[in-house]
C-alpha cells in the first residue's frame, strides 16, 4: 500500500503460488518457533482520515499468544506443573563434536539427538563445584538454599548438633553450622528419619504433572543436571529449565550446564535466549564443541548465515555434513532473495523467502519481515499487517546476532525499516516516524534507512498541513499539500482519500472519484474511500454505481444510520430515474401497528416492500422476536414494517389465513411474495435483506 522512500515497483509476471492463508501459516510458524442535493448528498460525514488507523471492512483477529514459561534461577524448582510441555518441532541431530583439546563436559545433552541427554560422567571429567554427599531432606517442602549457605548433609542428632559426615562445597570458611542459623530456607514440617532419605530422590507434591514427578531435593548440581536431563528427554522443558537454573546457580562456571539450558530454551521456542546461553558456554570454554555446534544451528534457524558458519566450522571441530548442506541451501535462497528484492521482483522475493524458511531458517525475523515488505509492495496490505501484528515489537538479539546484516543494513534496523512503511500505509503516521527513527538509530550509516526517515517525516508533515488547510476550508491549498505528500509516497491510500474529500468540497466530482479509486486500488476495503466515491457518484446522478458502494457499506456497517439513509435516497432516486412510482416512500420510522382490515390492505398496497409480523402479545416466542423486528426496522429503513395482533384483529387473521404465531408475510406492491412461520432471526433478516429496495 505505502512505500515511503520510493515508488512501488510494477509487479513482474513471475510464477507465484501464495495466498493469505499461506501468509498466516508462515507467520504462525514463526510465532511458534520464536515464542485489521439533500442530506443524502453529503460528501462524507467523516470528512478526513486524520491519521487514525485505516478503517477497513473486516474484523481483525489477534494472534494467539505464544505460551512460554519463565524459569527461575534461585536454586529451586516447584513440584507443580502447568500442563503438557511443547515437544520440539525438529530434532537437532548431530554427532558429538570433538574439541581440539578433548575437553569433556559431563551431563551435557548429547547423543544422536537433542532429545537424548546422557547422565553418565565421561572419563577425565572434573566434578563441578559441589560435593557428592547425600542432601539433607525435609518433608513437606523442597530445600531452596543459596550458593553461599548450602545445607550440610548427614543425620541430625537429637542434641541438635549436626554430625558432619559430608559437606556440600561452598565458601563458608570456618563458620559453624548451626541448624536454623543464616539465611537458608530450611523448609517446614517434620524432619524425616534417615531411613526415608534418598539422595536426589523424588518427593511428594501437589498439582499437575509436576506433582506426580515431585520436587528434586538436592544441592548437588550434578544430581540436578541428571534429573533435568530426564525431564528434557520426556519433553518437559519447563521442568528441565528450572533444574538447569538451579545447577547453574550452584556452579555458575559450568559450560555444560549453560549448554543444557540452551537446549531447554530451544525446546520452548525461546531461540534468542538460547543463543545467549550458548555464547556464555563458549565464553566459559572456548573449545567446547557441542556449544559451538548448538550455537551454529540456532544461528542457522535465525537466518544468520555468517554467524552460523563461524560456529559450525569452528577450528578443530568436525563439521556436520547435513548442517553444512542446509547452511549452503539457506544461503543460496537468501542471496537470490536479495537480488530479486533489489530489482523489485516481489513475487520472486516471496518465493525465495519461502524456500529459505523451508530449508531451515524457520525462525528468522528478517525473512518474515521481508515477506511483509513483499506483500506491501504487491498491495496486499492485509497480509503485510498480519505479519506485523504477530511480529514482536521489541525483538531483542544476542550481541553477536545484533551485528548481522540483512539486505545491506543491520538486521534489527531492517525490521523497523519495514514496520515504518507498513505503519505509513495504514495511516499511522506518528508510529511510522517513530519506527523509522528507531531504524536510523540502529543503523545511522545506511542510505536506504536515511532516505526512508526523511520521506516519512516529510509525508507526515504534508498530511498534517493538508488536514489543517481542510479544516480552514482552504480546499485548493489542501489538495496541493496532499499532492506533495503523494510525490514522496505515491501509494499512500490515506492521502488519496483525503485529497478526494477536497475535490468533493470543490465540486470536482470526477477528480474525487479518481482519487477514491486510487485509494481503493491500494486498499480495496477502505471504508472512507468507498463513502467518498459513493457520494461523488450520487452528485453525478450515477445511482447504480452509488448504490453498489452503499450496499457494500450497509452490509458491513448494519447499524450506521447515515449509510442507510444515503442508500435509501439513492434507491429512490434510481426508481424515479426509471419512471417508477415512488410516492409516499419514507425513510426510517417505527413498526406500525395495524388493527383494521381496510388499514391493513392500504398499508401493504403501498409502493415498495412491506413486512407484516402476525403475533399474539402474550405469546413467548412473539415476545422474544418482537425486539428484533424493531431492530430490522431501523436497519432496513426503506421497508415498511407492520404488526398485527391476531387476537385483537381476528378479521385480518381470517382474511390472511394466519393460525400460527409468530408468522411473517412479505408483500411487494400489494402482492404477497413470501411467508415464514416461526423463523429464526437469521432466516428473517436474510429474507428481509433479499426483498429490500
Amino acid at each position: 500500500m505505502s512505500n515511503p522512500g520510493k515508488p512501488i515497483s510494477d509487479v513482474s509476471g513471475f510464477g507465484f503460488h501464495d495466498s493469505s492463508s499461506s501468509a498466516a501459516a508462515m507467520t504462525d510458524r514463526f510465532r511458534d518457533s520464536v515464542s485489521c442535493g439533500g442530506e443524502f448528498n453529503k460528501p462524507d460525514f467523516r470528512e478526513l482520515d486524520l491519521g487514525s488507523p485505516v478503517s477497513t471492512l473486516r474484523t481483525r483477529t489477534g494472534s494467539g499468544p505464544a505460551a512460554s514459561s519463565s524459569s527461575s534461577s534461585s536454586g529451586s524448582i516447584s513440584g507443580g506443573g502447568t500442563g503438557q510441555n511443547p515437544i520440539p518441532k525438529r530434532s537437532e541431530s548431530a554427532p558429538t563434536p570433538t574439541t581440539s583439546n578433548n575437553t569433556n563436559h559431563s551431563g551435557e545433552l548429547s547423543g544422536s539427538s537433542e532429545n537424548s541427554p546422557t547422565n553418565g560422567r565421561k572419563p577425565g571429567h572434573a566434578r563441578s563445584d559441589s560435593g557428592a554427599a547425600a542432601p539433607l531432606i525435609y518433608s513437606g517442602q523442597s530445600v531452596n538454599s543459596p550458593v553461599l549457605n548450602v545445607l550440610p548433609t548427614g543425620n541430625i542428632c537429637p542434641s541438635r548438633r549436626i554430625v558432619k559426615t559430608g559437606m556440600a562445597a561452598a565458601n563458608r570458611g570456618s563458620r559453624s553450622d548451626v541448624l536454623g542459623s543464616g539465611t537458608g530456607n530450611y523448609g517446614t514440617g517434620s524432619i524425616m528419619r534417615p531411613g526415608n532419605v534418598k539422595s536426589g530422590g523424588i518427593g511428594g507434591g501437589s498439582g499437575g504433572e509436576g506433582a506426580k514427578r515431585g520436587s528434586v531435593q538436592s544441592v548437588d548440581p550434578e544430581e540436578l543436571k541428571r534429573v533435568g536431563n530426564e525431564h528434557y528427554k520426556r519433553g518437559h522443558f519447563v521442568e528441565a529449565l528450572g533444574l538447569y537454573d538451579r545447577a547453574i546457580a550452584l556452579s555458575p562456571g559450568s559450560a555444560a550446564y549453560r549448554s543444557n539450558r540452551a537446549a531447554a530454551l530451544t525446546g520452548l521456542g525461546r531461540l534468542v535466549e538460547a543463543v545467549r546461553e550458548c555464547e556464555e558456554a563458549v565464553r566459559l570454554d572456548p573449545n567446547y564443541g557441542r556449544a559451538h555446534h548448538r550455537l551454529g544451528t540456532l544461528f542457522l534457524r535465525l537466518g544468520q548465515i555468517e554467524n552460523a558458519r563461524k560456529h559450525l566450522s569452528y577450528p578443530g571441530l568436525q563439521p556436520d555434513p547435513s548442517e553444512m548442506q542446509k547452511l549452503q541451501t539457506v544461503e543460496k535462497h537468501i542471496n537470490k532473495c536479495a537480488d530479486v528484492r533489489r530489482v523489485g521482483e516481489w513475487k520472486s522475493v516471496l518465493r525465495e523467502v519461502d524456500a529459505a524458511i523451508a530449508a531451515g531458517a524457520d525462525s528468522s525475523p528478517q525473512l518474515f519481515m521481508c515477506r511483509a515488505e513483499a506483500f506491501l509492495k504487491l498491495h496486499q496490505i492485509d497480509d503485510a499487517e498480519s505479519i506485523l501484528l504477530k511480529f514482536p515489537k521489541s525483538e531483542q538479539h544476542a550481541n553477536s546476532s545484533s551485528q548481522a546484516r540483512c539486505f545491506g543494513m543491520l538486521s534489527e534496523a531492517y525490521s523497523y525499516f519495514i514496520r515504518a512503511q507498513i505503519e505509513m500505509a495504514l495511516g499511522r503516521f506518528e508510529n511510522a516516524v517513530t519506527a523509522a527513527e528507531k531504524a536510523s538509530q540502529i543503523d545511522s550509516r545506511n542510505v536506504e534507512v536515511a532516505v526512508l526517515l526523511n520521506n516519512v517525516r516529510m509525508v507526515a508533515r504534508a498530511r498534517v498541513r493538508g488536514n489543517d488547510l481542510f479544516k480552514s476550508e482552504r480546499f485548493t491549498e489542501a489538495c496541493s499539500a496532499y499532492g506533495e505528500g503523494l510525490k514522496l509516497d505515491p501509494s499512500n491510500s490515506v492521502l488519496y482519500c483525503n485529497r478526494a474529500a477536497c475535490w468533493f468540497k470543490l465540486g470536482q466530482w470526477e477528480r474525487s472519484i479518481e482519487d477514491s479509486n486510487q485509494a481503493l486500488l491500494i486498499q480495496p476495503n477502505y471504508t472512507k474511500a468507498l463513502l467518498r466515491r459513493a457520494a461523488s457518484n450520487s452528485k453525478l446522478e450515477r445511482w447504480e454505481e452509488a448504490i453498489k458502494d452503499y450496499e457494500v457499506l450497509r452490509r458491513e456497517l448494519p447499524n450506521d444510520n447515515e449509510v442507510a439513509e444515503a442508500l435509501f435516497h439513492a434507491q429512490v432516486a434510481l426508481k424515479k430515474s426509471r419512471g417508477e412510482e415512488v410516492h409516499d416512500l419514507k425513510f426510517g420510522g417505527e413498526v406500525e401497528e395495524v388493527s383494521g382490515l381496510e388499514q391493513f390492505r392500504a398499508a401493504i398496497s403501498l409502493p415498495g416492500v412491506s413486512v407484516v409480523h402476525f403475533e399474539i402479545a402474550s405469546n413467548s416466542q412473539c415476545k422474544q422476536i418482537s425486539p428484533f423486528v424493531d431492530t430490522l426496522c431501523g436497519r432496513y429503513p426503506s421497508i415498511n414494517f407492520l404488526k398485527v395482533d391476531i387476537q385483537g384483529s381476528p378479521t385480518i387473521a381470517t382474511a390472511e389465513n394466519v393460525r400460527i404465531v409468530p408468522t411473517f408475510k412479505i408483500y411487494k406492491n400489494g402482492s404477497r411474495v413470501k411467508e415464514i412461520v416461526c423463523p429464526s432471526r437469521d432466516m428473517l433478516e436474510h429474507s428481509v435483506r433479499h426483498y429490500s429496495l
